[in-house]
């Protein structure tokens, strides 16, 4: 499967596997996996972990652009410039979070497809 389908499907917040069921139950929950293809949405602990290395990365680009656009081109006070960006700071990772876990999932997939076929484990540890 191509990349770009795959990130499509991501950005639309759904299954990269086949693009039909919504990957969250809600604002934060994940789906436990999809009921149309069986992907497994809820995978290891710490999986997601990598999805904050992303929203943080494109928080800091994105804020690190802006400030030096708004000192530069002085459209407002260095002082006003931070506090936007500040601003911009608390914002912007809350309404990316989904994104994020979402793109996540889709490259995990697009790069190793059959480990995201696995079965999560059900109950607790065998001895």
């Amino acid at each position: 499967m191509k990349l770009r389908t795959i990130l499509w499907r991501s950005w639309r917040l759904r299954c990269p596997a086949c693009g039909e069921e919504k990957l969250f139950r809600d604002w934060l929950r994940l789906r436990p996996a999809c009921e149309q293809c069986g992907l497994s949405f809820d995978r290891e602990p710490g999986f997601y972990l990598g999805s904050i290395y992303v929203n943080y990365g494109l928080t800091a680009i994105l804020v690190t652009i802006g400030y030096f656009s708004l000192y530069f081109t002085e459209a407002v006070s260095p002082d006003e410039a931070l506090w936007i960006c500040l601003a911009f700071c608390l914002v912007f990772p809350l309404c990316f979070f989904r994104y994020a876990r979402s793109l996540w999932l889709g490259l995990d997939y697009y790069f190793d497809p059959k480990a995201a076929r696995r079965e999560p484990p059900q109950g607790g540890r065998r001895l």
